[in-house]
């Protein structure tokens, strides 16, 4: 099974960006999106900004995990 994260482009520089989600950076690459603007919202996975969404779709996403997170026994 493939994870993809929802984060925010935060910066770009060329093909490497810098993505944030609660308050963590990771530098991605957004080679594969040729329209990625600073504030868009992208799906990230190994390192990859592989589609961008919108933030209703990103908070919706979140809030996914943020559940199955809550589900984990303890």
């Amino acid at each position: 099974m493939c994870l993809a994260v929802p984060m925010r482009l935060m910066e770009i520089n060329g093909a490497v960006a810098v993505a944030e989600l609660s308050g963590v950076t990771r530098k991605v690459r957004v080679d594969l999106l040729s329209d990625a603007a600073v504030g868009d919202f992208v799906l990230v996975h190994a390192g990859l900004a592989i589609s961008k969404i919108d933030a209703r779709e990103a908070e919706e996403t979140l809030a996914l995990l943020r559940g199955l997170i809550d589900e984990i026994p303890r």
